[in-house]
């Protein structure tokens, strides 16, 4: 089978959020589960996809940490996608349907740019105790003080908590407790903090993502968790519909990542997409 190394929401090399791609060749099947996790174990990558064609425009993508199987991942769409168009197996202009553990969705490419469908976003659980914030930013080596807004659990895929803190200073100096933070998330069944401070200008906002208990200790680029926040800052009045927003991530890892959302309301059902670019770094033969 075949694979690529791509650099997902980012236009250069060495920027944005890695991810192994595996292209199931025509006719195969998904290698066994212990199989594609031994696999991601090996790449070590936040996340390796595995992508079969289904037809001409619908595919089946499994996504794995180091640790376990995922239900979505944005970048390692984003990426997958990129390494289809490498491969001249989806073309640009067109649209496509995607399932994944997280349910059936859509993906456009156009212009090079590949946007995603979220799934539906959730509210799943809102820590507006004094001592639930307090344990948050103990676990995340700030004070209860640098907290902005009310930490949230959002899920447009993946749940993670909504972490909003006063200043860019601040986000850049969270220090987590990471055995600390994968209890918690045990604990909250998040996959992670996904912290953020509100931007300026064209940012919507600079962010910072921590999934520990997957074997991640921060991560480049988060599509879902993006796509959640996409939802939260909607609901608190900082995003309109059907604009284009633009999230800043990894730098604090000196791989800096663009994501963009956008987010409309179809029959009164809330749509988000996340979209970005991508850069294809390696690309190989894998013998499973």
């Amino acid at each position: 089978m075949k694979f690529q190394i791509v650099d997902a929401f980012s236009d250069k090399l060495f920027g944005g959020n890695p991810a192994g791609v595996v292209l199931i060749d025509n006719g195969q099947e998904f290698p066994l589960d212990v199989t594609m996790q031994k696999t991601a174990a090996e790449l070590r990558y936040s996340e390796t996809a595995f992508v079969k064609k289904m037809n001409e425009n619908e595919f089946t993508i499994r996504y794995f940490t180091p640790a376990s199987e995922v239900e979505l991942c944005g970048h390692a769409t984003i990426g997958s996608f990129g390494a289809l168009l490498e491969t001249g197996v989806v073309r640009d202009g067109s649209s496509y349907i995607l399932h994944t553990l997280a349910g059936t969705l859509q993906v456009e490419i156009k212009d090079g740019l590949i946007w995603m469908d979220m799934a539906l976003p959730q509210v799943v659980n809102t820590l507006s105790r004094s001592e639930q914030r307090q344990e948050l930013a103990n676990v995340m080596g700030i004070h209860e003080d640098d907290l902005y807004l009310e930490p949230q659990i959002v899920s447009t895929g993946l749940p993670d908590i909504l972490m909003g803190v006063r200043s860019l200073a601040v986000l850049n100096n969270i220090q987590p407790d990471f055995p600390a933070l994968s209890k918690l998330s045990e604990q909250y069944g998040v996959t992670g903090v996904h912290a953020f401070s509100l931007g300026t200008d064209k940012v919507t906002a600079n962010c910072r993502n921590f999934a520990p208990l997957y074997a991640i200790d921060e991560e480049a680029a988060t599509g879902t968790s993006n796509g959640a926040l996409t939802f939260y800052l909607y609901q608190q009045g900082f995003i309109k519909e059907e604009q284009e927003n633009l999230f800043i991530q990894g730098e604090s890892m000196g791989r800096p990542s663009k994501i963009m959302s956008r987010l409309q309301t179809v029959n009164e059902i809330v749509k988000i997409q996340v979209g970005g670019v991508y850069k294809r770094l390696a690309q190989g033969e894998i013998y499973i």
